[in-house]
């Protein structure tokens, strides 16, 4: 494991020859040697790697078995050298049974050996002509070669500090699986060795249960099946493998090559345990009781070994395929909690402000999909822009139009005069441009709105994201404030997506161009005057950085959990030749500093639905003290 937390592991698919222990054993040291190069920790091998795992009835004769066992002290005594622990699979003897085992060996020992627990004989499988089910085998020795091993299904192996266990095949298909009880035990790793023959349909259903058991378990989950060589008298062996993590899958091989296969990839440690800790449920089922744990110290790997990992620079985007389904999703989300609100309050209208932006944008279209929703007339929509001394032409005419468009109620209320008066009133220089400035403007559109909703007896509906509230940009009882906010869960990232996916939904041309340029709009509260050409002066990501950044930041510190150096090393993979370190650590600062100075707007933020992965609401996924310290997080930047 590095200094990150990640730890390098893999899963490879050989060639084999059936019943060929030594044509076997040569791909199996080869592919070692190669994770070896690549800076791998532990890899796994396919179940019955050894012999095949087709070999039938020849599995009972004494010449393969002891062959197999001769290969595989061979196998351990050539990669003592390696800095590296292989999971391979074997038949052995014990008793006057045999067993479907998974041995770990390290450094020329074996480490110990896993026999597995369900031997299926239903279908196509016939394993109980052959083997004994391991289930319930625990604290027993197993001889190999010359010397006794721990043998049982309960073992877990810890190497560097990292523990893992082992699964065979069928024991993942099961009701009660044997890794969910080696992750209670302590397991952050699991490891199958499987040999699992081809069926129309079945692949998809396996690669979901590979990534929902990481996910069941909080563990990687590390699946490698047999591939070209194994018998193709009666069945097809393509040679599947992936790697999982918490639900995510990392990596897999392509299936039906006729080449073999090694994929690699760094899984978090750190983030599980993360995980772990945070998750109750898991905490609850943990086990008591005690379970034989291996441990063992292996020569670290290639330090220069490159991080076999995609690092997503946009956490909270989902993957393109599934983003039709996700953004339908979460407008579905807002519409339905606002729904709610409204029916629950009476309110048949609701009051918003429109500036041309992205947030009220988007805040826009999902009250319309909720008045479409509810049946109710879009009339009841009172989209209001409110001119101030910032506002520029783009984003004025945008707002117009597009309410026109939408069909909603418009008014117009320039601010201007009022926050004049204002000015005059506690004695502003309306020419000092202070935060006092900005604020007065923010407070006089809240105002109206609230004051207009209590006279139409309708709700305000809140346009700010989740990166303003993480950043506390917004004003406190100004746009801070409202009766419900449905962007309140969702980064600002995650805003421009979602309104270039309505665009490309929208029901008229014109609605679309707007969208789209709305997007295109620089992000601007618009509270400082124009600049001479009249466009926007007051651009928000050069103040306080850029919003991809800071959602980055804000995604790994609430939902990975990650201290400050491992963000700035995992944004700096990210965003590679975009962003340099420099840069990416003066705004980490920025966000350390203002996510913890801010924390009283978030204290008192109103209601709004959770839409994305992260919520910063105080009633829902984010306790903290308002006055909380950021001088630790910011220490540790400091040394960097």
């Amino acid at each position: 494991m590095n200094q990150y937390g990640f730890l390098k592991v893999a899963a490879a698919v050989p060639h084999v020859e059936v019943a060929d222990c030594d044509f076997n054993t040569s791909r199996i040291l080869a592919l070692m040697e190669e994770a070896a190069g690549r800076g791998v920790e532990i890899i796994a091998f396919p179940e019955l790697s050894l012999t095949a795992y087709t070999c039938g009835d020849l599995m009972l004769q004494p010449t393969l078995l002891n062959g197999a066992e001769e290969a595989l002290s061979r196998l351990i005594k050539k990669s003592r050298k390696l800095p590296l622990v292989g999971i391979v699979g074997a038949p052995l003897r014990h008793g006057s049974a045999i067993y479907n085992c998974a041995v770990v060996f390290s450094q020329g020992k074996v480490l110990g050996i896993v026999p597995k627990s369900y031997i299926p004989d239903y279908s196509e499988f016939y394993e109980n002509r052959v083997f004994t089910s391991g289930a319930g085998i625990t604290d027993e020795q197993i001889r190999v070669g010359d010397h006794d091993c721990d043998f049982g299904v309960d073992l877990t192996f810890e190497v560097n500090g990292v523990e893992f266990g082992v699964e065979i095949c069928e024991d993942l298909w099961v009701a009660q699986q044997p890794s969910s009880q080696l992750a209670l035990d302590g397991a952050k790793v699991i490891f199958n060795l499987s040999a699992s023959p081809e069926a129309v349909g079945k692949h998809a259903y396996l690669r979901q249960l590979v990534i929902q058991q990481s996910a069941r378990t909080l563990s990687a989950y590390v699946y490698t099946s047999a591939g070209f060589g194994e018998s193709s008298s009666d069945l097809v062996f393509a040679g599947k493998a992936f790697i999982a993590e918490s639900g995510h899958l990392m990596a897999e091989t392509e299936r039906f090559s006729l080449e073999e296969k090694l994929i690699v990839a760094d899984v978090d440690i750190e983030l599980l345990e993360f995980q772990r800790q945070r998750n109750t449920s898991f905490r609850v089922n943990e086990s008591g009781s005690e379970n034989t744990v291996i441990e063992m110290e292996v020569p670290e790997a290639l330090q220069s070994a490159s991080l076999d990992r995609m690092i997503n620079p946009y956490p909270f985007l989902p993957v393109a395929e599934e983003q039709e389904v996700c953004f339908e999703e979460m407008f579905e989300i807002q519409s339905h909690g606002l729904a709610k609100r409204m029916r629950h309050t009476g309110s048949k209208c609701a009051v918003i402000g429109i500036s041309g932006g992205l947030d009220s944008t988007l805040a826009l279209l999902g009250i319309v999909r909720t008045f479409d929703k509810l049946g109710l007339d879009r009339k009841g929509i009172y989209g209001v822009t409110m001119p101030g001394f910032g506002t520029t032409d783009r984003t004025y005419h945008n707002a117009v139009e597009l309410m026109q468009l939408l069909g909603i109620s418009s008014l117009e209320i320039p601010i201007r005069e009022a926050c004049l008066q204002h000015f005059r009133d506690i004695g502003i220089d309306p020419n000092d441009h202070s935060a006092a400035y900005e604020n007065a403007q923010a407070r006089e559109r809240t105002q109206i709105l609230m004051d207009l909703a209590n006279k139409l007896g309708g709700l305000v509906i809140g346009t700010g994201d989740l990166s303003e509230l993480a950043l506390g940009w917004a004003t406190y009882n100004g746009d801070q404030m409202s009766m419900y906010g449905i962007n309140a869960s969702i980064p600002k990232t995650l805003v421009r997506k979602l309104v270039m996916w309505a665009a490309s939904k929208a029901k008229t041309t014109r609605v679309a161009e707007i969208l789209r340029d709305v997007v295109a709009t620089p992000v601007s509260p618009e509270l400082l005057p124009a600049n001479d050409e009249g466009t926007i002066a007051q651009k928000t990501e050069d103040l306080v950085g850029p919003y991809e950044l800071h959602d980055f930041f804000l995604y790994h510190f609430i939902n990975s959990g990650y201290a400050p150096e491992k963000i700035l090393y995992m944004a700096e993979c990210a965003f590679a030749g975009e962003y340099d370190r420099a840069t990416i650590l003066r705004w980490l600062k920025v966000f350390f500093r203002r996510f913890f100075s801010q924390q009283f707007k978030r204290s008192a933020m109103p209601d709004g639905p959770k839409v994305g992965l992260v919520s910063l609401s105080p009633r829902g996924d984010w306790r903290m003290p308002s006055d909380a310290s950021a001088r630790m997080w910011l220490n540790e930047l400091e040394k960097l």
